[in-house]
């Protein structure tokens, strides 16, 4: 039987299609690179934005007009709470699972129980290694929390072991990714710190780049996790999501650190790291939002100029606490928008 894996989404949507794609070889499916090849396509949804959500859900009806059986995984399952017209539904803790769904036996697997997705390949390159599964963030605006749950760290033993694996297989770049990899090893008495000390100790030529890491984990660690910076083999490149210049917003947010600890905080890596790249995230509109706290936003960014800024207009997520407050007109949103990004360009 032949399979089309569909990936929407981030890193660590990816690392579970590699899974998937390793798990399915190894059962007797073959993997195949076009969806015309396939007798079955799996989407690996992504629900982080309402216009990702729209993509998904446009390609899967695009999908089953081929005639082709289609599955649907990943975020948006649990999210719609099974309001997907597909011929199953599985989520980010049943991949094992998935051949289940192809015997008609399940309509929609749904579990509770992280699985182990450490069993990756990647012959040359970029590996994308998963760290940790779920997080220990309750941000008022995400709904990928329901899904993916609280933070279960894979051991550091394992880590290193696979890596290493990947590396004498051909692989030359190292992507550590989690939904958050700042609180990884928090829920087994270890921290992204000691992770990496132990990464960089490999006797092999490679670099890693770690993902995004929210700030309220990484200012404690701050000084610690600049001293491995500075070693040749990671990556100088800091994702920390900032949202917004105003701590009233930050705090309506559900995000726990303040604008001067994150100013702080680009101000060490700046000066201690050299030639290091800061990437940032910026949500526009968020249901409390004043012109004024907008503003501050602005002048935030005007103040530590980071290298790479994506910015999201804010939209309610399904099952969120900002998805009760009062919406934001879209013309005043689609305003921000617009002056950002001039805002933006002039950082250039």
């Amino acid at each position: 039987m032949k399979i089309y894996i569909k990936t929407f989404g981030c890193a660590l949507n990816k690392a579970d299609s590699n899974f998937m794609s390793n798990f399915l070889n190894l059962n007797g499916f073959e993997i195949v690179k076009t969806p015309d090849l396939a007798d079955i396509i799996l989407v690996n949804s992504c629900g982080v934005k309402e216009r990702t959500q729209h993509r998904v859900l446009s390609y899967i009806e695009e999908a089953r007009s081929t005639g082709k059986k289609v599955y649907v995984g990943g975020c948006l399952p649990k999210m719609l709470k099974g309001k997907i017209h597909a011929d199953g539904l599985f989520d980010t803790n049943s991949i094992t699972r998935i051949p289940e769904l192809f015997n008609d036996t399940e309509k929609i697997i749904f579990s509770d129980k992280k699985e182990d997705k450490l069993d990756i390949n990647q012959e040359k390159g970029l590996a994308v290694i998963p760290i940790a599964e779920g997080c220990l963030n309750h941000c008022n605006y995400c709904s990928v929390k329901a899904v993916r749950g609280d933070l279960r760290s894979y051991p550091k033993d394992a880590i290193i072991e696979k890596i290493k694996q990947l590396l004498d297989n051909g692989a030359d770049k190292i992507y550590l990714t989690a939904q958050d990899t700042g609180c990884y090893g928090l829920d087994i008495n270890e921290n992204i710190v000691s992770l990496l000390k132990e990464i960089i100790k490999i006797k092999k030529d490679f670099k890693v780049r770690l993902g995004m890491a929210n700030p309220q984990f990484i200012i404690p660690i701050a000084d610690d996790l600049i001293e491995i910076y500075k070693n040749d083999k990671i990556m100088k490149f800091l994702h920390i999501p900032l949202q917004s210049g105003s701590d009233k917003i930050l705090k309506d947010m559900g995000r726990n650190y303040s604008v001067a600890g994150f100013i702080k905080l680009v101000g060490k890596f700046r000066k201690h790291v050299k030639g290091i790249n800061i990437s940032t995230d910026i949500i526009l509109g968020y249901p409390t939002e004043t012109e004024e706290d907008f503003k501050k936003t602005l002048e935030l960014i005007d103040k530590i100029k980071p290298e790479v800024i994506n910015v999201s207009k804010f939209a309610p997520r399904p099952g969120t606490k900002a998805s009760r407050l009062k919406q934001i007109d879209s013309k005043i949103v689609k305003e921000r928008s617009k002056k950002i990004n001039e805002r933006i360009k002039l950082l250039v």
